[in-house]
């Protein structure tokens, strides 16, 4: 089967092809049609889940089957949660990865906690009906230096502690496994899966 996608992000649109690619290859993940073109909704939601719950149910009236959106970022502890939902245009809008990590450093200048933790909400819809969503989360500190140039957005400066390396210093695969993209990803391809599957006694001629 088909999910559409409602990103404009490659390294988003990456990764969830990724994910797709390996025990759940019967789903195909395709961008929704003529996304390029179909005016953003307003992102005014105060949480990851009322963003992306609000860009699954808009998106969906658009494409032609189950469609998802996520809505991820960054909360950093000593920040009071900031960037949080405006992780993506946390330097102005228009703002570049490098924007955004230069002044993420610049409020952490000479703050010793730096705890912080990625988290993505992955909402499904279709036809404009909410179907489900899905989160996933990944802790972590923040580095005073990017390092690495795999990944995008904060991952440069996202240590993993078991890695012992950020997120932009791993394999897709290895990011993937631990990242909040890749865990909230799962969850929603487990449950398409169980959606689509056959009911045992439906197997069964019963």
């Amino acid at each position: 089967m088909t999910l559409y996608c409602a990103t404009t992000n490659p390294g988003k649109l990456r990764e969830f092809r990724l994910a797709a690619g390996g025990s759940h290859a019967a789903i195909r993940i395709e961008p929704v049609p003529g996304l390029n073109v179909i005016p953003p909704p307003a992102e005014t939601g105060r949480t990851f889940r009322e963003n992306a719950v609000a860009k699954a149910i808009y998106y969906s009236r658009f494409a032609p089957g189950a469609t998802f959106a996520d809505d991820s970022g960054l909360v950093v502890d000593a920040l009071g949660g900031a960037p949080g939902v405006d992780s993506a245009h946390y330097a102005g809008p228009g703002a570049t990865d490098d924007d955004n990590n230069q002044l993420l450093l610049e409020r952490l200048r000479g703050i010793e906690e730096r705890a912080a933790r990625f988290v993505s909400v992955i909402a499904l819809a279709e036809d404009g009906r909410l179907i489900g969503a899905f989160e996933g989360v990944v802790e972590g500190w923040i580095l005073e230096a990017p390092r690495g140039s795999n990944g995008f957005g904060y991952d440069p400066l996202f240590l993993y502690p078991p890695y012992g390396r950020t997120l932009a210093e791993v394999s897709p695969e290895e990011k993937l496994a631990v990242s909040h993209r890749g865990k909230a990803l799962r969850a929603l391809l487990e449950f398409v899966a169980r959606l689509s599957s056959p009911s045992p006694g439906a197997r069964n001629g019963g």
